[in-house]
């Protein structure tokens, strides 16, 4: 399985365009080589680096398997977002306090669906998905602001 974008490449600078110093925008994605047993996605970003431990800047679960692409400014129909470290279920773009911080993206075959409601945290997805991947890959972009 791979995860790519079309506007920065692997432990590459994210454009700011998609931060907090731009328009805080999700970057566009795209998705291959999904395992054809998957029966959804999950898409969790976060900043490595962040003062106070991980910081999650978007959970999204239940993503259709057969989804190639997340275009910026969008997240996919049947995605259930969950909470982000911003008390929000948008995404929220990179706005490190201090130097250059190291943002993971990281893509999740299912082989289930999940039965959660949206909001839920990062710890409480995890746990749903422990022993259900069957499939994983990621990218990571790095930001440090001006």
């Amino acid at each position: 399985m791979r995860l790519n974008s079309t506007v920065f490449n692997n432990n590459q600078h994210l454009p700011e365009q998609y931060t907090c110093d731009g328009e805080n925008i999700n970057p566009p994605l795209t998705i291959a080589e999904v395992p054809e047993q998957a029966k959804s996605l999950v898409l969790i970003v976060e900043d490595l680096d962040a003062l106070m431990g991980i910081w999650v800047h978007w959970l999204l679960f239940n993503i259709n398997p057969t989804t190639t692409t997340i275009e910026a400014n969008s997240r996919p129909v049947e995605a259930v977002p969950g909470l982000t470290g911003f008390g929000s279920t948008d995404y929220g773009g990179p706005c490190p306090s201090n130097g250059t911080h190291r943002y993971l993206f990281k893509l999740y075959a299912l082989d289930l669906k999940l039965q959660l409601p949206a909001g839920i945290n990062k710890e409480t997805l995890e746990e749903a998905i422990r022993g259900h991947v069957i499939a994983q890959t990621q990218l990571i972009g790095l930001y440090r602001r001006k």
